[in-house]
């Protein structure tokens, strides 16, 4: 059976390879649920991208970045969220 999104559920993979030192070590999808969110009668796929980030006192983090999902046929090169410098 292939994976079927559910609302609200998301997931984060960790990327392997990394093409520049600001590209995000985790990215998923989220299938958001707006009427849960008081949004009547939609719901929007939404991309999520992470960095492994750690504070001034060491903890250890995710910092998020949610930007609009695009089939991988449809991604270019180059996405946006990968020049977010967190």
């Amino acid at each position: 059976m292939a994976y079927e999104s559910r609302p609200n559920k998301g997931n984060l993979f960790h990327q392997k390879v990394k093409k520049n030192p600001k590209a995000p070590d985790y990215t998923g999808e989220l299938l958001i649920d707006l009427d849960a969110l008081e949004v009547k009668g939609n719901k929007v796929k939404v991309r999520l991208a992470g960095w492994k980030m750690t504070s001034d006192k060491g903890t250890t983090y995710l910092a998020l970045s949610v930007d609009t999902f695009k089939p991988k046929n449809e991604q270019t090169t180059e996405v946006q969220s990968e020049e977010d410098p967190f």
